[in-house]
């Protein structure tokens, strides 16, 4: 595996006028296959009314999220199957092969029998199309990324890449746009019964598109000079584990790249989404046009920061994203916090909410609740309510309950310092209401709204200077034989894995805690070990090219 042709050819010159074709039509490509991916996201709450329906709306979401998850779990197997083609039979018409299983796969969804209609086959048919999605997206990337790095100047390399990075966010802000148009366009009576579908569906003209521009491109020049120098790899997938050092750049790429750099960009997208629509009250369209107009002005960052690593290296806008999530995660969301509902968050400092669950369990993954209590607990996690827990029975006690005295068909708990009893979870609303809590949705204050786009692009920022300069990064840290295989692999099982089990986790850290912030400490772990692993196994060359591995 000398790689000397590929080498040289990773130092020849594109026409601007190519280079310019070469990454409008890869980023259109990935925004559309993006596109596709996320519309299940940004729509998580009509499938899960029409695919998961369940009577605890916790149960409902969560299993949303993991249909959502499902799709992640697939991409390593994914990255293996495309990676071998991709460094086998060329990176064009491989990323071509992709985007067709996306869209089709994605339409699909749109085109699928609500749950009421079929019954069980509704949810297992959207996770098959899920597994369809997962399979395309972990050939995707690797593809797209790898093309545009193929062709860019050496020394340009991280700038060029970077648009590939904020494409991804650019499918983000399209599944935003197309749902709001949507909206805007169909009556909610319309929207909610069928309309919803039609994002799906669009994605065959995406489809058609992407393939009209993918299709006018060339083969790569790294993947034709080793070709024509008899230098292509028999077996990229074991080559990529015996090519010397190669299991070490896997290891760093998996968990202090990929990793770290997903749970941070789906936490700013994702998680801030979510967070507004959910606990914070905010009206969803309103959220969604806040979050979609954040994200957009945000992309600039991930350029931003591509072209810095050009200047001092790849290494260095890493570890500093890293080191600044860890330290400004949670001040940010508490602000966003503040400014999105500064009602609930004054309600909560002058009325907090202590629980006495002393054998009290609240399963987020049951259908029903087997007592009152669990059912109580799973209404205050619907409404997003913090709650603090007390371990013993008798520090708070109600009216009428001798300290100590266990409550068998109830739940203990105070709000605002004030002792109750709740036998019904319907009636938490209502004492809650009654305390100066709120639950309609509301749009913030104009000067809200700013703050809200301050955190969110400062979100922005952190996911940008981690994300930014990755495909440069990881096309330069594996030799051009087996880079399709060596970068998707652990690329999309950092991604598949640590980000797309995000929602999942985090949303279930919230319901098990009661708080609405929890969740964060999931991204806060992973990032925490990303940094350890980043600063120890990443080489931070100023001069880096795309020829074989200059990491060691």
């Amino acid at each position: 595996m000398a790689g000397n042709v590929a080498a040289s050819a990773d130092r020849g010159e594109v026409k601007p006028s190519d280079m310019r074709l070469v990454i409008a039509a890869s980023s259109a490509g990935t925004i559309f296959e993006w596109y596709d991916f996320f519309i299940y996201g940004t729509l998580a709450g009509i499938i899960g009314k029409t695919f998961f329906p369940a009577d605890n709306p916790t149960l409902q979401i969560l299993l949303v999220w993991a249909g959502f998850a499902v799709g992640f779990g697939f991409r390593p197997l994914g990255a293996v199957l495309f990676g071998y083609l991709g460094d086998r039979l060329g990176r064009k018409y491989t990323f071509l092969a992709t985007v067709i299983l996306m869209g089709i796969a994605t339409a699909g969804v749109g085109l699928i029998p609500s749950a009421e209609s079929i019954g069980i086959a509704a949810p297992i048919l959207v996770i098959l199309l899920r597994v369809l999605q997962g399979l395309a997206l972990g050939g995707e990337y690797g593809g797209a990324a790898i093309y545009v790095v193929e062709h860019a100047p050496a020394k340009r390399a991280g700038y060029f890449s970077s648009y590939i990075q904020a494409s991804v966010v650019g499918g983000f802000v399209l599944s935003l746009i197309v749902v709001l148009s949507c909206k805007a366009g169909f009556s909610a009576e319309a929207w909610g019964g069928w309309a919803w579908r039609v994002p799906f569906i669009l994605s065959l003209g995406l489809l058609a598109i992407s393939l009209w521009m993918r299709l006018k491109l060339n083969e790569s020049p790294v993947f034709q000079a080793m070709k024509e120098a008899g230098e292509i790899s028999g077996n990229p997938i074991r080559d990529s584990f015996t090519y010397p050092g190669n299991k070490k750049r896997i290891l760093v790429a998996l968990f202090g790249v990929a990793a770290g750099l997903t749970v941070i960009w789906y936490t700013a997208m994702f998680t801030g989404l979510s967070f507004l629509k959910g606990p914070m009250r905010v009206e969803d369209t309103a959220a969604e046009i806040i979050v979609g107009v954040s994200a957009l002005l945000g992309m600039g960052f991930f350029i931003l920061a591509g072209h810095i690593s050009d200047k001092v290296g790849r290494k260095t806008p890493v570890v500093i994203g890293y080191a600044l999530t860890l330290l400004l995660l949670f001040p940010i969301f508490w602000i966003l916090g503040a400014a999105a509902n500064p009602g609930q968050a004054e309600a909560a400092k002058r009325a907090p909410v202590t629980v006495v669950a002393k054998g009290c369990a609240f399963d987020p993954f049951a259908d029903k609740q087997a007592s009152v209590c669990g059912r109580a607990l799973g209404e205050l996690s619907k409404l997003g309510v913090h709650y603090t827990v007390v371990a013993s029975v008798g520090r708070v006690a109600a009216p009428g309950n001798a300290v100590g005295q266990p409550i068998a068909d109830g739940l203990e708990m105070a709000i605002g310092g004030t002792p109750v009893v709740v036998r019904d979870a319907a009636d938490i609303r209502p004492l809650l209401e009654a305390r100066g809590y709120a639950f309609d949705k509301q749009i913030p204050p104009v000067a809200n709204i700013a703050v809200i786009v301050g955190c969110l692009l400062a979100l922005s920022a952190l996911s940008g200077f981690t994300y930014g300069p990755v495909a440069a990064l990881l096309a330069e840290m594996f030799p051009p034989t087996i880079r399709y295989s060596s970068l998707s692999i652990p690329y999309h099982i950092g991604t598949g894995y640590f980000g797309g089990f995000l929602p999942l986790i985090s949303s279930y850290i919230v319901a098990r805690t009661g708080d609405p912030y929890a969740g964060l400490w999931y991204t806060i772990v992973v990032v925490a070990v990303a940094l350890v692993v980043a600063l120890w196994g990443l080489r931070d060359d100023r001069d880096t090219a795309t020829h074989p591995a200059t990491f060691s």
